[in-house]
């Protein structure tokens, strides 16, 4: 039986894949840019700016919603524009119902003012600080948290994973590699991984969005990562009667969800599924960058209905003109989803969140499920 969803903008929601770089609101943008002298931006009022990162973002590349970044990037270079990014972030979410959110972004891409990798971590978190209380000014609970991000085209992998570990203390939660994957594998950063792992520091990869299996294969089996950054191309290593799933997605997500047994899983979606590896999984983001063809045809709703570990994201929410709650209605509306499966990603969500277990037990037990269960 179907359980309807009341308000989807009501519900609590756990955000673990949102980067800071990628949320800012369009009239920040046109502020920051006027205040830096930044003069490239390619629209001059909000409406039109907003319009132009939608657009340039939904081109079904990911190198190309990437370039869309040189302009966030841009005007994030200074104390006070991080801080004031940060704060606006943690506010925004939290009137978008999210409860707790790991935040990512790359301390190596804001050094062009003049600043040092640790001043750029600290600007950050104070900037979400500022907006947690400013949040609870206005009634809403969250909890956020920061992840550092190395690029893995770059070589300062190591670096941020030290930057990483100096700072674990003060409300950074682990380390991420993000950029294009394909040609840049993560096994070219197992150094920064080892060093992690010796420090007993949580990390998550971006793989399996543009690059297939082997990127996933690497990821865990390699570099030994805890989740998985976006992973639909995990699909690829499914079947249904002998045939790949990806050959009639939506056939597939209609028999999954009468018959998930029906399917064979490779060894590598065998692993993922079995010991529980979290997939960071970006809806609008992955229609737009050309990983999935489109919300309906989303792996999620399959990967979901055969028990892997996903969770909703909304990767860059001012390029995919998108908030978790739309991310949400969207699976509502157009892939058939009900509470029970909103409940599922947000438990899941809060599961596999980089937070220490008596605080993700008290978010899940106080927080989610007397607002899912009623």
């Amino acid at each position: 039986m179907s359980t309807p969803v009341p308000d989807v903008a009501a519900l609590p929601k756990v955000l673990l894949h949102d980067h800071l770089d990628g949320g800012l609101r369009p009239a920040t943008v046109l502020e920051l840019a006027r205040e830096q002298g930044y003069e490239a931006l390619p629209a001059s009022d909000v409406d039109s700016l907003s319009t132009w990162f939608a657009e340039a973002a939904d081109s079904g590349s990911l190198v190309r919603y990437l370039e869309t970044f040189d302009h966030t990037v841009a005007v994030m270079q200074t104390v006070e524009g991080l801080r004031r990014v940060a704060r606006e972030c943690a506010v925004d979410l939290a009137a978008d119902g999210v409860v707790y959110a790991e935040i990512r972004y790359a301390p190596e891409q804001h050094l062009a003012g003049g600043l040092g990798l640790d001043e750029v971590v600290t600007a950050v978190n104070q900037g979400l600080r500022e907006g947690e209380e400013e949040a609870a000014g206005t009634g809403r609970t969250i909890r956020t948290r920061a992840m550092l991000t190395a690029m893995r085209h770059a070589a300062r992998s190591e670096e941020i994973a030290e930057l990483t570990v100096r700072h674990l203390d003060d409300e950074v939660c682990g380390f991420d590699i993000a950029g294009a994957e394909d040609g840049f594998p993560p096994t070219r950063h197992l150094r920064a991984f080892d060093y992690l792992r010796q420090h007993n520091a949580h990390f998550t990869i971006h793989a399996g969005e543009a690059f297939g299996l082997p990127s996933i294969w690497e990821a865990i089996q390699w570099c030994g990562a805890e989740r998985l950054g976006h992973g639909v191309r995990i699909v690829d290593d499914i079947t249904l009667d002998g045939r790949p799933v990806t050959d009639d997605l939506p056939a597939a997500i209609a028999r999954a969800a009468e018959d998930p047994r029906a399917f064979d899983l490779g060894p590598l979606a065998a692993y993922v599924k079995d010991t529980r590896i979290p997939l960071e999984m970006c809806p609008s983001s992955n229609v737009q960058t050309g990983a999935v063809p489109s919300i309906e045809a989303h792996p999620i709703t399959l990967l979901k209905d055969l028990h892997f570990r996903v969770t909703l994201n909304t990767d860059n929410r001012l390029m995919s003109a998108t908030t978790m709650s739309r991310e949400a209605q969207l699976l509502v509306d157009r892939a058939g989803w009900d509470l029970r499966d909103l409940r599922r990603v947000a438990v899941n969500a809060m599961k596999s969140a980089f937070l220490p277990f008596d605080e993700r037990i008290d978010i899940i037990e106080g927080v989610l499920k007397p607002a899912y269960d009623g």
